[in-house]
Protein backbone atom coordinates (compact mmCIF):
# COMPACT_ATOMS: atom_id res chain seq x y z
CA UNK A 1 0.00 0.00 0.00
CA UNK A 2 2.67 2.31 1.02
CA UNK A 3 4.37 2.26 -2.02
CA UNK A 4 1.15 2.38 -4.05
CA UNK A 5 0.23 6.18 -2.22
CA UNK A 6 4.20 6.75 -3.10
CA UNK A 7 3.71 6.80 -6.65
CA UNK A 8 0.05 8.62 -6.46
CA UNK A 9 1.91 11.40 -3.86
CA UNK A 10 5.43 11.37 -4.65
CA UNK A 11 5.69 14.44 -2.71
CA UNK A 12 4.51 13.07 0.31
CA UNK A 13 6.47 11.01 3.27
CA UNK A 14 4.11 7.96 3.36
CA UNK A 15 6.36 5.61 5.12
CA UNK A 16 6.82 7.61 7.80
CA UNK A 17 3.81 7.84 8.81
CA UNK A 18 2.12 4.51 7.88
CA UNK A 19 5.11 3.11 10.46
CA UNK A 20 4.02 5.92 13.07
CA UNK A 21 0.65 4.51 12.87
CA UNK A 22 1.44 0.55 12.81
CA UNK A 23 3.63 2.01 16.30
CA UNK A 24 0.44 3.70 17.53
CA UNK A 25 -1.95 0.78 16.22
CA UNK A 26 0.70 -1.89 18.67
CA UNK A 27 0.78 0.37 21.15
CA UNK A 28 -3.41 0.27 21.41
CA UNK A 29 -3.11 -3.41 21.22
CA UNK A 30 -0.66 -3.72 23.90
CA UNK A 31 -2.33 -2.21 26.13
CA UNK A 32 -5.96 -3.85 25.70
CA UNK A 33 -4.10 -7.18 26.47
CA UNK A 34 -3.10 -5.69 29.49
CA UNK A 35 -6.22 -4.74 30.71
CA UNK A 36 -7.89 -8.38 29.62
CA UNK A 37 -5.25 -9.92 31.30
CA UNK A 38 -5.88 -7.80 34.80
CA UNK A 39 -9.86 -8.20 34.41
CA UNK A 40 -9.07 -12.59 33.68
CA UNK A 41 -7.06 -12.14 36.94
CA UNK A 42 -9.01 -10.12 39.18
CA UNK A 43 -12.72 -10.71 37.87
CA UNK A 44 -15.31 -13.00 38.29
CA UNK A 45 -16.49 -13.91 34.77
CA UNK A 46 -19.74 -16.61 33.56
CA UNK A 47 -18.86 -19.92 32.63
CA UNK A 48 -19.86 -19.27 29.07
CA UNK A 49 -17.39 -16.10 28.97
CA UNK A 50 -14.52 -18.74 28.96
CA UNK A 51 -15.74 -20.54 25.79
CA UNK A 52 -16.17 -17.55 23.95
CA UNK A 53 -12.89 -16.44 24.84
CA UNK A 54 -11.10 -20.28 23.37
CA UNK A 55 -9.90 -20.65 27.08
CA UNK A 56 -10.47 -24.52 26.35
CA UNK A 57 -7.78 -24.50 23.76
CA UNK A 58 -3.77 -23.78 24.46
CA UNK A 59 -2.86 -20.19 25.10
CA UNK A 60 -0.28 -21.07 21.92
CA UNK A 61 -2.71 -21.98 19.74
CA UNK A 62 -5.05 -19.52 21.14
CA UNK A 63 -2.06 -17.13 19.99
CA UNK A 64 -1.43 -18.47 16.53
CA UNK A 65 -5.49 -18.59 15.70
CA UNK A 66 -5.96 -14.59 16.98
CA UNK A 67 -3.08 -13.72 14.71
CA UNK A 68 -4.14 -15.84 11.43
CA UNK A 69 -7.30 -13.90 12.10
CA UNK A 70 -5.74 -10.45 12.70
CA UNK A 71 -3.21 -11.09 9.37
CA UNK A 72 -6.77 -12.07 7.40
CA UNK A 73 -8.75 -9.51 8.37
CA UNK A 74 -6.17 -6.56 7.80
CA UNK A 75 -5.42 -8.23 4.48
CA UNK A 76 -8.80 -7.45 3.39
CA UNK A 77 -9.09 -4.28 4.47
CA UNK A 78 -5.83 -3.15 2.78
CA UNK A 79 -6.96 -4.52 -0.23
CA UNK A 80 -10.52 -2.50 -0.33
CA UNK A 81 -8.65 0.45 0.74
CA UNK A 82 -6.89 0.06 -1.70
CA UNK A 83 -9.59 -0.18 -4.23
CA UNK A 84 -11.33 2.80 -2.84
CA UNK A 85 -8.40 4.86 -3.15
CA UNK A 86 -7.86 4.09 -6.91
CA UNK A 87 -11.30 4.19 -7.90
CA UNK A 88 -10.74 7.09 -9.78
CA UNK A 89 -8.02 5.61 -12.15
CA UNK A 90 -9.67 2.66 -12.97
CA UNK A 91 -12.29 3.81 -15.61
CA UNK A 92 -13.56 1.41 -18.48
CA UNK A 93 -11.09 -0.36 -20.33
CA UNK A 94 -7.95 0.61 -17.73
CA UNK A 95 -7.86 -2.18 -14.92
CA UNK A 96 -4.24 -2.81 -15.12
CA UNK A 97 -3.30 -0.37 -12.13
CA UNK A 98 0.50 -1.22 -12.14
CA UNK A 99 0.71 -0.35 -15.72
CA UNK A 100 -1.53 2.88 -14.95
CA UNK A 101 0.77 4.08 -12.24
CA UNK A 102 3.53 3.49 -14.31
CA UNK A 103 2.70 5.63 -17.53
CA UNK A 104 1.45 8.33 -14.86
CA UNK A 105 5.23 8.31 -13.09
CA UNK A 106 6.50 8.24 -17.16
CA UNK A 107 3.81 11.32 -17.85
CA UNK A 108 4.83 13.60 -14.63
CA UNK A 109 8.73 12.99 -15.59
CA UNK A 110 8.09 13.50 -19.44
CA UNK A 111 9.87 16.79 -21.54
CA UNK A 112 8.09 19.85 -21.37
CA UNK A 113 6.70 20.15 -24.61
CA UNK A 114 5.52 23.15 -26.09
CA UNK A 115 2.77 22.79 -28.90
CA UNK A 116 1.79 26.28 -30.76
CA UNK A 117 -1.02 26.77 -33.13
CA UNK A 118 -4.73 26.60 -33.57
CA UNK A 119 -7.68 24.66 -34.41
CA UNK A 120 -8.37 21.12 -35.22
CA UNK A 121 -4.71 20.30 -35.97
CA UNK A 122 -3.39 21.92 -32.28
CA UNK A 123 -6.16 19.52 -30.45
CA UNK A 124 -4.76 16.66 -32.60
CA UNK A 125 -1.79 17.13 -31.70
CA UNK A 126 -1.85 17.65 -28.09
CA UNK A 127 -4.22 14.40 -27.88
CA UNK A 128 -1.66 12.34 -28.76
CA UNK A 129 1.22 14.48 -26.54
CA UNK A 130 -0.73 14.12 -23.25
CA UNK A 131 -0.81 10.08 -22.71
CA UNK A 132 3.44 10.55 -22.96
CA UNK A 133 3.86 13.81 -20.76
CA UNK A 134 1.80 16.03 -18.31
CA UNK A 135 4.16 19.01 -18.85
CA UNK A 136 2.35 19.99 -21.58
CA UNK A 137 1.71 23.94 -22.75
CA UNK A 138 -0.83 24.67 -25.76
CA UNK A 139 -0.08 27.98 -26.88
CA UNK A 140 -3.14 29.60 -28.78
CA UNK A 141 -3.68 31.46 -31.81
CA UNK A 142 -6.49 34.57 -30.75
CA UNK A 143 -7.29 35.57 -34.45
CA UNK A 144 -10.49 33.52 -34.89
CA UNK A 145 -13.49 35.52 -35.87
CA UNK A 146 -16.10 33.44 -37.32
CA UNK A 147 -18.97 31.36 -36.06
CA UNK A 148 -19.54 30.63 -32.66
CA UNK A 149 -16.45 31.80 -31.52
CA UNK A 150 -16.89 35.18 -33.71
CA UNK A 151 -20.20 35.97 -32.33
CA UNK A 152 -19.14 35.78 -28.86
CA UNK A 153 -15.91 37.64 -29.42
CA UNK A 154 -18.05 40.72 -31.18
CA UNK A 155 -20.98 40.44 -28.70
CA UNK A 156 -18.91 40.19 -25.16
CA UNK A 157 -15.97 41.38 -26.42
CA UNK A 158 -13.89 38.30 -25.15
CA UNK A 159 -10.84 36.56 -26.88
CA UNK A 160 -12.38 33.61 -29.39
CA UNK A 161 -12.53 31.21 -26.67
CA UNK A 162 -13.77 28.18 -29.65
CA UNK A 163 -9.67 26.80 -30.53
CA UNK A 164 -9.51 26.90 -26.51
CA UNK A 165 -12.29 24.76 -25.69
CA UNK A 166 -11.09 22.34 -28.49
CA UNK A 167 -7.29 21.97 -26.96
CA UNK A 168 -9.61 21.73 -23.08
CA UNK A 169 -11.55 18.61 -24.85
CA UNK A 170 -8.32 17.18 -25.90
CA UNK A 171 -6.31 17.93 -22.91
CA UNK A 172 -9.20 16.69 -20.66
CA UNK A 173 -9.00 13.49 -18.37
CA UNK A 174 -12.60 13.01 -17.83
CA UNK A 175 -15.76 11.12 -18.64
CA UNK A 176 -16.50 11.10 -22.19
CA UNK A 177 -19.45 12.47 -21.71
CA UNK A 178 -18.12 15.56 -20.44
CA UNK A 179 -16.09 15.67 -23.32
CA UNK A 180 -19.21 15.45 -25.35
CA UNK A 181 -21.18 18.07 -23.51
CA UNK A 182 -18.20 20.90 -24.37
CA UNK A 183 -18.23 19.45 -27.74
CA UNK A 184 -22.01 20.00 -28.50
CA UNK A 185 -23.11 22.68 -30.34
CA UNK A 186 -27.20 23.79 -30.42
CA UNK A 187 -29.08 23.50 -33.92
CA UNK A 188 -31.91 24.95 -32.83
CA UNK A 189 -32.48 28.78 -31.85
CA UNK A 190 -32.17 32.33 -32.86
CA UNK A 191 -29.76 32.96 -30.48
CA UNK A 192 -28.11 29.74 -29.13
CA UNK A 193 -27.74 28.13 -32.57
CA UNK A 194 -24.52 27.34 -33.85
CA UNK A 195 -22.75 27.76 -30.14
CA UNK A 196 -21.09 25.18 -28.82
CA UNK A 197 -21.21 24.66 -24.91
CA UNK A 198 -17.93 24.39 -24.58
CA UNK A 199 -17.64 28.03 -25.61
CA UNK A 200 -20.63 29.29 -23.95
CA UNK A 201 -19.46 27.68 -20.53
CA UNK A 202 -15.68 29.53 -21.22
CA UNK A 203 -17.75 32.68 -21.72
CA UNK A 204 -19.44 32.21 -18.59
CA UNK A 205 -16.51 31.41 -16.67
CA UNK A 206 -14.81 34.54 -18.19
CA UNK A 207 -17.91 36.45 -16.64
CA UNK A 208 -17.56 35.00 -13.13
CA UNK A 209 -14.02 35.28 -13.05
CA UNK A 210 -13.48 38.31 -14.43
CA UNK A 211 -10.87 37.78 -17.30
CA UNK A 212 -10.08 35.33 -19.83
CA UNK A 213 -7.12 33.87 -18.23
CA UNK A 214 -8.18 33.00 -14.77
CA UNK A 215 -11.48 31.36 -16.97
CA UNK A 216 -9.03 28.98 -18.79
CA UNK A 217 -7.16 27.77 -15.56
CA UNK A 218 -10.76 27.28 -13.68
CA UNK A 219 -12.20 25.76 -16.81
CA UNK A 220 -9.01 23.51 -16.88
CA UNK A 221 -9.45 22.35 -13.39
CA UNK A 222 -13.02 21.18 -14.08
CA UNK A 223 -11.82 18.86 -16.81
CA UNK A 224 -8.45 17.84 -15.35
CA UNK A 225 -6.78 19.33 -17.84
CA UNK A 226 -3.37 17.69 -18.29
CA UNK A 227 -1.03 20.53 -19.24
CA UNK A 228 -1.77 24.21 -19.42
CA UNK A 229 -3.85 26.06 -22.41
CA UNK A 230 -2.27 29.65 -22.77
CA UNK A 231 -3.24 32.23 -25.29
CA UNK A 232 -0.51 33.78 -27.42
CA UNK A 233 -1.80 37.50 -26.93
CA UNK A 234 -4.58 39.06 -24.97
CA UNK A 235 -5.11 41.87 -27.30
CA UNK A 236 -7.30 41.99 -30.03
CA UNK A 237 -5.97 40.45 -32.86
CA UNK A 238 -7.74 40.81 -36.58
CA UNK A 239 -5.59 39.28 -39.94
CA UNK A 240 -5.25 40.93 -42.88
CA UNK A 241 -4.51 39.21 -46.09
CA UNK A 242 -2.58 40.84 -48.79
CA UNK A 243 -2.72 38.32 -52.11
CA UNK A 244 -0.44 38.33 -54.71
CA UNK A 245 -2.75 40.39 -57.01
CA UNK A 246 -2.91 43.10 -54.20
CA UNK A 247 -6.32 42.61 -52.61
CA UNK A 248 -6.26 42.81 -49.45
CA UNK A 249 -8.91 41.13 -46.78
CA UNK A 250 -9.51 41.66 -43.09
CA UNK A 251 -10.44 38.62 -40.71
CA UNK A 252 -10.04 35.10 -40.59
CA UNK A 253 -13.15 33.88 -41.76
CA UNK A 254 -12.70 35.42 -44.98
CA UNK A 255 -9.19 34.49 -45.64
CA UNK A 256 -9.78 31.01 -46.90
CA UNK A 257 -12.70 32.33 -49.07
CA UNK A 258 -10.97 34.58 -51.66
CA UNK A 259 -9.34 31.51 -52.59
CA UNK A 260 -6.33 33.22 -54.29
CA UNK A 261 -2.42 33.02 -53.47
CA UNK A 262 -1.67 34.70 -50.37
CA UNK A 263 1.67 36.95 -50.13
CA UNK A 264 1.52 38.47 -46.98
CA UNK A 265 -0.25 37.94 -43.56
CA UNK A 266 -0.26 40.94 -41.06
CA UNK A 267 -1.40 41.73 -37.78
CA UNK A 268 -4.00 44.34 -36.62
CA UNK A 269 -2.36 46.10 -34.40
CA UNK A 270 0.90 45.66 -35.76
CA UNK A 271 3.09 44.84 -32.93
CA UNK A 272 0.77 42.56 -29.89
CA UNK A 273 2.35 42.31 -26.79
CA UNK A 274 2.85 38.39 -26.17
CA UNK A 275 1.52 36.89 -23.21
CA UNK A 276 4.14 36.65 -20.27
CA UNK A 277 3.46 33.30 -19.58
CA UNK A 278 3.33 31.92 -22.97
CA UNK A 279 7.39 33.23 -23.24
CA UNK A 280 8.39 31.98 -20.21
CA UNK A 281 6.87 28.56 -21.22
CA UNK A 282 8.70 28.94 -24.38
CA UNK A 283 12.16 29.62 -23.16
CA UNK A 284 11.26 26.72 -19.85
CA UNK A 285 10.35 23.96 -23.12
CA UNK A 286 12.54 20.98 -24.21
CA UNK A 287 10.46 20.57 -26.82
CA UNK A 288 8.66 23.41 -29.30
CA UNK A 289 6.41 21.78 -31.62
CA UNK A 290 4.79 24.38 -34.56
CA UNK A 291 2.07 23.10 -36.05
CA UNK A 292 0.01 21.33 -37.70
CA UNK A 293 -2.79 23.52 -38.45
CA UNK A 294 -4.29 25.84 -40.79
CA UNK A 295 -0.90 27.51 -42.43
CA UNK A 296 -1.99 31.20 -42.45
CA UNK A 297 -5.08 31.37 -39.79
CA UNK A 298 -4.11 28.83 -37.10
CA UNK A 299 -0.32 28.61 -36.99
CA UNK A 300 1.02 31.68 -38.73
CA UNK A 301 -1.02 34.49 -35.98
CA UNK A 302 1.28 32.83 -32.88
CA UNK A 303 4.70 33.77 -34.85
CA UNK A 304 3.44 36.90 -35.94
CA UNK A 305 3.45 37.91 -32.51
CA UNK A 306 7.32 39.14 -32.52
CA UNK A 307 7.91 38.09 -29.26
CA UNK A 308 6.88 34.82 -29.33
CA UNK A 309 9.34 34.47 -32.37
CA UNK A 310 11.64 35.68 -30.17
CA UNK A 311 11.44 33.36 -27.42
CA UNK A 312 11.57 30.07 -29.96
CA UNK A 313 14.73 31.50 -31.21
CA UNK A 314 16.29 32.30 -27.90
CA UNK A 315 15.34 28.96 -26.31
CA UNK A 316 17.66 25.81 -26.35
CA UNK A 317 14.21 23.58 -27.13
CA UNK A 318 14.63 20.67 -29.95
CA UNK A 319 12.39 22.70 -32.23
CA UNK A 320 9.82 20.94 -35.11
CA UNK A 321 7.76 21.83 -37.68
CA UNK A 322 5.04 19.87 -38.41
CA UNK A 323 4.15 20.04 -42.15
CA UNK A 324 0.42 18.90 -43.08
CA UNK A 325 -0.88 16.26 -44.39
CA UNK A 326 -2.90 17.89 -47.03
CA UNK A 327 -3.50 20.86 -48.66
CA UNK A 328 -6.31 23.52 -47.91
CA UNK A 329 -9.02 24.41 -49.61
CA UNK A 330 -8.69 28.52 -49.97
CA UNK A 331 -4.84 28.52 -48.05
CA UNK A 332 -2.52 26.28 -49.66
CA UNK A 333 -3.70 25.21 -52.78
CA UNK A 334 -0.57 22.72 -54.82
CA UNK A 335 1.74 23.77 -51.37
CA UNK A 336 4.49 21.30 -51.04
CA UNK A 337 6.66 20.89 -48.31
CA UNK A 338 9.64 23.71 -49.55
CA UNK A 339 6.04 25.82 -49.96
CA UNK A 340 4.83 25.71 -46.50
CA UNK A 341 8.94 26.04 -45.19
CA UNK A 342 9.04 29.07 -47.66
CA UNK A 343 5.71 30.83 -46.68
CA UNK A 344 6.89 30.48 -42.67
CA UNK A 345 10.50 32.05 -43.43
CA UNK A 346 9.05 35.17 -45.37
CA UNK A 347 7.25 36.15 -42.82
CA UNK A 348 9.39 34.92 -39.49
CA UNK A 349 13.07 34.94 -41.26
CA UNK A 350 14.67 31.50 -41.90
CA UNK A 351 15.60 28.79 -39.80
CA UNK A 352 13.31 29.41 -36.49
CA UNK A 353 12.78 25.32 -36.63
CA UNK A 354 15.33 22.75 -36.91
CA UNK A 355 12.98 20.17 -37.94
CA UNK A 356 10.58 19.93 -40.58
CA UNK A 357 8.11 16.43 -40.03
CA UNK A 358 6.92 15.21 -43.03
CA UNK A 359 4.36 12.77 -43.51
CA UNK A 360 5.69 9.62 -45.45
CA UNK A 361 2.97 7.80 -46.10
CA UNK A 362 1.32 9.20 -49.45
CA UNK A 363 0.60 5.71 -50.57
CA UNK A 364 -3.55 7.14 -49.40
CA UNK A 365 -5.82 8.08 -51.03
CA UNK A 366 -8.32 11.19 -50.21
CA UNK A 367 -12.38 11.47 -51.49
CA UNK A 368 -12.62 12.53 -54.91
CA UNK A 369 -14.95 15.56 -54.05
CA UNK A 370 -12.05 17.68 -51.95
CA UNK A 371 -10.40 20.15 -53.90
CA UNK A 372 -7.52 18.83 -51.53
CA UNK A 373 -4.13 16.28 -51.88
CA UNK A 374 -1.85 15.15 -49.95
CA UNK A 375 1.02 17.00 -49.37
CA UNK A 376 4.37 15.70 -51.51
CA UNK A 377 7.23 14.75 -49.73
CA UNK A 378 10.30 17.06 -49.01
CA UNK A 379 12.53 17.08 -52.21
CA UNK A 380 13.48 20.28 -52.82
CA UNK A 381 14.92 21.02 -49.44
CA UNK A 382 18.49 20.62 -50.04
CA UNK A 383 20.07 23.77 -49.36
CA UNK A 384 18.12 24.68 -46.52
CA UNK A 385 19.76 23.54 -43.47
CA UNK A 386 16.66 22.05 -41.88
CA UNK A 387 16.64 18.18 -40.81
CA UNK A 388 13.88 16.69 -42.91
CA UNK A 389 12.31 13.98 -40.70
CA UNK A 390 9.95 10.99 -42.72
CA UNK A 391 7.66 9.53 -40.64
CA UNK A 392 3.74 7.74 -41.17
CA UNK A 393 1.89 10.28 -39.21
CA UNK A 394 -1.06 10.18 -41.53
CA UNK A 395 -4.58 8.78 -40.18
CA UNK A 396 -6.02 6.18 -42.08
CA UNK A 397 -9.45 6.44 -41.13
CA UNK A 398 -9.44 10.73 -42.25
CA UNK A 399 -6.36 11.00 -44.52
CA UNK A 400 -6.44 14.46 -44.45
CA UNK A 401 -5.66 14.97 -40.74
CA UNK A 402 -2.57 13.47 -38.26
CA UNK A 403 -3.27 10.57 -36.24
CA UNK A 404 -2.45 11.35 -33.00
CA UNK A 405 -0.63 8.65 -31.18
CA UNK A 406 1.82 8.59 -34.85
CA UNK A 407 1.97 12.03 -34.49
CA UNK A 408 3.43 11.92 -30.75
CA UNK A 409 5.85 8.80 -31.44
CA UNK A 410 7.65 11.10 -33.95
CA UNK A 411 7.92 13.45 -32.28
CA UNK A 412 9.37 12.16 -29.18
CA UNK A 413 11.72 9.87 -31.21
CA UNK A 414 13.33 13.38 -32.42
CA UNK A 415 13.78 14.39 -29.24
CA UNK A 416 15.29 11.52 -27.70
CA UNK A 417 17.30 11.18 -30.51
CA UNK A 418 18.58 14.54 -30.15
CA UNK A 419 19.21 14.24 -26.97
CA UNK A 420 21.10 11.15 -26.76
CA UNK A 421 18.42 9.57 -24.21
CA UNK A 422 16.49 6.28 -24.67
CA UNK A 423 12.78 6.15 -25.15
CA UNK A 424 11.28 5.64 -21.79
CA UNK A 425 7.77 5.35 -23.14
CA UNK A 426 9.08 2.16 -25.68
CA UNK A 427 8.19 3.75 -28.45
CA UNK A 428 11.26 2.69 -30.47
CA UNK A 429 15.03 3.05 -29.37
CA UNK A 430 17.69 6.05 -30.70
CA UNK A 431 18.36 3.94 -32.93
CA UNK A 432 15.19 3.80 -34.26
CA UNK A 433 14.94 7.54 -34.40
CA UNK A 434 18.26 8.11 -35.75
CA UNK A 435 17.27 5.72 -38.73
CA UNK A 436 14.61 8.80 -39.45
CA UNK A 437 16.29 11.23 -39.50
CA UNK A 438 17.62 12.35 -43.11
CA UNK A 439 19.67 15.56 -43.61
CA UNK A 440 18.22 17.53 -46.57
CA UNK A 441 21.63 18.29 -46.78
CA UNK A 442 23.53 15.26 -47.12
Amino acid sequence: MSSVLKLLYPGMRIKRWLGLLLIGITFISLGTAYLMTQMYRTQPFPEFVAYLTLQFIDRTVRGIMFMVSGVVIAGVAILQLNRSLLAPFLTEGRSNIVDILHQHRNRQRGPRIVAIGGGTGLSTLLRGLKEYTDNLTAIVTVADDGGSSGRLRQELGILPPGDFRQCLVALADVEPLMTRLFQYRFTEGQELGGHSFGNLFIAAMTAITGNFERALRESSRVLAVRGQILPSTLENLRLVAEFEDNDQVTGESAIPKVKKRLRRLLLQPRHPAAYPEAIRAILEADLIVVGPGSLYTSVMPNLLVEDITRSIRGSRAVKVFVCNVATEDGETEGFAVADYIRAVESHVGPNLMQYVLVNSNTGVSLPGHLPTHLVTPADNLAESGYTVVMADVIDAVEPRRHHPKKLAQSLLRIYYARNHISHPTGHGSDRDADRVLVRADA
